[in-house]
Order: C-alpha cells, then structure tokens, then sequence
C-alpha cells in the first residue's frame, strides 16, 4: 500500500470512528427528548425534577468538554474517545436500572461525563486527520449530519420502545451502540497537539463550578423562587467564578482557553449567535416535548416522530450544507438558519393547549431542523478553519461548549420562566377554582398543599387528590383545577416558544450584520477556501 493510500485510509476509518462517536454522545443526550411525559409520569417529578433529567447530563458535558480537549492535546485522542463511550456504558446502565428520578440523574451525569470526552475530541481527530481545509470542511458537515441523525433516531427509538412499555430498553441500545464505537475507533488513527498545551487546574476549577452554580441556581429557582437567598447567592456565586475564570485565562501562560480566539471577529460573533441560537433551538425542541408529554399526556413515539422532522434534514442536507459552507459566506447561512428557527417558534406560540392534534407541530419542526441544520455545520466550520490547525482541538472543545452551553441553557432556562409563569397564573386562579370545584375539607386543604409544593405540572397530571388517611379514600381531581393549571401551563409555554423565536431572531441579526465588512471577509477568506 503506498503512503498516500495509507493516508486515505487513515482518513477515512478516522472520519468514520469520529462520526459514529459523535452519533452516540447525541443518541444518549437526546433521548430524555421523548420521554419526558414518561419519567414525569414514571418517577412522579415536580417541573424542577425533570428538568434536572436533561441538566444533569447537559451539566458536566459542558462543564468538561475544554479540560478533555486538553488532555486529547496532550496524551492523544484515540484512547480518550474509548474511554468516552466507557463512561457512556456506564452511565447508561444507572440509568436502565434506575427506580427513583434521583438515580437516573446520577445515571445521566456519568453519562454526560462520558459526552464531554466524545464531542469535541470527535470532532478535533477529524480536524487532525484531514488533510486541506476542502477535506476538514466536507468531514465537519458529514460529522454534524451524523449529529443530527443521532438525535432523530435517539427520541424515535425511546419513543416507541415506551409504547411498548419498556423505556428502559433504550438504555441497553445505547450500551450496544457504545460497545460498537469503541471497535470502530480501534481503526481510527491517533492525534495529538501537545506544543504549548497544559493542564489549568484552576481555570478548570473555576469555570466548573461557575458554570455549575448558574446552571443550579436557574433550574432550582423555577421552583423555589429565583427571591431566595440561596438562588441569589447561587447566582453571585457563579458570575464571580466565572470572572475569576477570565482573569485566570489572562494571567497564566499556558491557558485552557486561549482568550485571544475572540479577537477573531467572525469567531467571537459566530460565538455568541452559537450560546444565544442553539439554546433558542434546544428551548423550542423541549418546550415541544413538554407540551405534548408532560402537559398533554400525549404518546411518546408521536413526540419521537417530530424529531425526525426536527433532526432529519441535518443529515438529510449534508451534501448541500457542505457545498453553501464552502461556497458562500457563513453569514447568509447562519441568519438563514437562526431565521427559520425563530419562524418555527413564533408558529407554536399560535397553538392552542386544548388541540390535541400533535400533527400540526411537523411543519414548524421542519422548519426548526432546517434551521439547525443550516446553522450547525457552519459554526463548526467558522470556529475550525479561522484558527490555525495547531489550536484545532482548543477551538473543536471551545466551539462544543459553546454549542452544548446553549443547549444546556435551553431546557434549564426554558422551563425555569414556563414553570415559574404556569405556577403564578395557577396561584392566582386557585382560590376561584376550588370554590368552583366542589371539594370538601380536608380535601381542599390536601389539594392546596399540591399546588403550592409541586405546582402546575402535579395538578394538570395526578388524576386523584389523596385522601388524608385510610378513613379517607383518594377523590377525583376537580375538573375546575385540572383545566386551570392545563391552561396555564399552555399559556406559560406559549411564551416560552415566543421567547425562544426571539432569542433565535436576535441570533439572526447578530450574524446578518455582525459577520460584515472587510475585516470580517478576511477572517473568512480560510473559511470558503
């Protein structure tokens, strides 16, 4: 075999263990996408609780992605993306065998441990392996289809899989499909960039717990109340962390994050449109999920079947995503992505909670994947090629962050100002529907006791109030009560599909007039070849 054949492949074993690890991270991370009405109904979780299910794998995927992204840099990228898809068996396994919604946080966390390696070390071997820009950019749309297919099929499969009554077995898919990447990477070639990288333990420490604390105080304060001391202190907390973290970065020689990137017009706009774009995506896909499952009890496998609609065109459109990356410049296709994902939320904020047909979200999830699919694969490819190859793995983590760090906030945000509003209208309706509801003491007592400590979310699905003792059987939930927390958890997360679209059309003009000028063309001039 002659070199250059080897090289080829070499390339190509390596693209194919990259996109198949990448594949996984996302089946994994995305399959709460259709069971959140599952393990809503399955654990019996407050709105706060089920947040967490997606948070706490979200949490330390973003957490670590830039300290494994070192540690490829250093010691090589090959048996650290093994030790990713371990991580992911492992946490997958906690999560099958979970019984209470605190097991399957720990499950979910060790699993997102196992995600933090896989993202951007994936996609920094396809960046090392490759050998022009035409080839890095044409592996990094293939990866990213390769993204989106697992988090079509993840929600799909979970899906159906609950229709059958056996959710569980959607873990034990995501061990097998674990299993599978580690062969696979046995062929990929190894990589490493070790010239002027170190571990920053503090900067790691900082920008974990940072990012931790805000992460917790934004989930737990739509329950608690974001008044509370503790949430406020939780806030301080991080914001302070997270500007030790910058001054940090600033002073040490050798940092974790090489802050100058930002000095890169195209690379800081695109960075910023990325946080504020992606969690406009994840919060309009969750607050779909939640819509269906959560508050109107609807299948599974039909929320699974949207994110089809949802994922399906970022592989589908791969071939001409790669050819608008290297032909055009990243500022029509992004503010056309960020456009239609605004599109889409603008268009569910219009649905009624009392229409039931779940057929009328497949366009404006059409038009939300086509969205992503545009805006993807070109954040990937601004944040590789505008960076010189050496800093390709800072810049691969860097850009994953960002990423996951908007979808992370998605759900976490997302559902803190729905619940926090469906809670408030609900409150302030309670005292009408209960008279209206025909209760009696101690009933209506037990009944308030629900609404103040679980919120909207417990009334619109306990289909009893508990009775007070064995004397006292459980009675029906009052239709009055049933039908003022479902409308205000339809009313509260018709807003949040209005704030996401706003998000995602801020997104839009950001890159629309961000990514212009002279400086900015020459900053991209890499980037279109």
């Amino acid at each position: 075999m002659t070199q250059t054949a080897a090289r080829k492949q070499g390339h190509t074993a390596t693209v194919i263990a990259g996109c198949f690890a990448v594949l996984l991270a996302q089946v994994a991370y995305s399959l709460p996408g259709a069971l959140n009405g599952t393990f809503h109904q399955e654990f019996q979780t407050t709105g706060a609780q089920l947040t967490w299910v997606t948070a706490a794998f979200a949490i330390p995927m973003v957490v670590f992605e830039l300290t494994t992204g070192v540690l490829g840099d250093l010691f090589g990228r090959k048996r650290l993306l093994q030790a990713g898809a371990l991580l992911t068996v492992a946490g997958s396994l906690v999560s099958y065998v979970a019984e209470t919604v605190q097991a399957l946080w720990i499950g979910q966390a060790v699993a997102g441990f196992g995600a933090a390696i896989l993202y951007p070390i994936s996609l920094a071997m396809l960046a090392a392996a490759s050998p022009s820009q035409e080839a890095r950019s044409k592996a990094i749309a293939v990866w990213a289809g390769f993204l989106s297919i697992g988090a079509a099929i993840s929600p799909l499969m979970g899906g159906w899989l609950a229709e059958q009554g056996d959710w569980r077995a959607s873990y034990l898919v995501v061990v097998a499909a674990a299993v599978v990447s580690i062969v696979i990477t046995r062929f990929a070639a190894d990589s490493s960039a070790p010239e002027g990288r170190k571990l920053d333990v503090p900067g790691q420490v900082t920008l974990a717990l940072g990012l931790i604390a805000i992460l917790f105080a934004a989930t737990q304060g739509s329950e608690a109340g974001f008044a509370r001391t503790e949430i406020i202190g939780a806030f301080v907390l991080g914001a302070a962390l997270l500007g030790a973290f910058v001054v940090i970065e600033l002073r040490t020689e050798v940092p974790l994050l090489h802050l100058g990137i930002f000095a890169n017009r195209s690379y800081a706009v695109v960075a910023i449109a990325t946080v504020v774009g992606m969690f406009a995506f994840l919060a309009t896909c969750y607050s779909m999920s939640i819509w269906l499952g959560a508050i109107q009890h609807q299948s599974a496998l039909k929320i699974g079947v949207l994110f089809l609609f949802i994922q399906g065109p970022a592989f589908v459109l791969v071939p001409i995503v790669s050819h608008l990356i290297r032909n055009f410049s990243p500022r029509w296709v992004l503010t056309a992505g960020f456009s239609l994902i605004a599109v889409s939320g603008v268009w569910c904020s219009t649905f009624d909670v009392h229409d039931m047909d779940w057929t009328r979200f497949i366009a404006p999830m059409l038009a939300l994947g086509v969205g992503f699919a545009l805006t993807v694969g070109s954040i990937t490819a601004v944040a590789i090629n505008t960076v010189p190859l050496r800093l390709a793995g800072m810049a691969s983590a860097t850009t994953n962050l960002l990423r996951d760090f908007g979808f992370a906030l998605g759900p976490v945000l997302i559902a803190a100002f729905a619940v926090s509003r469906a809670n408030s209208d609900m409150s302030a309706g309670f005292g009408g529907a209960l008279g209206a509801s025909g209760l009696q003491p101690p009933y209506t007592d037990i009944a308030g006791g629900i609404a103040n400590g679980s919120g909207a979310m417990a009334i619109n699905s306990m289909p009893v109030v508990p009775g007070a003792g064995p004397d006292m059987p459980p009675v029906p939930m009052p239709e009055s009560l049933r039908t003022l927390a479902l409308e205000s958890l339809g009313s509260a997360y018709s807003l949040a599909f209005l704030v996401a679209a706003l998000c995602a059309a801020a997104a839009a003009a950001l890159t629309l007039f961000g990514l212009f000028g002279p400086k900015h063309d020459a900053d991209l001039s890499s980037t279109n070849g």
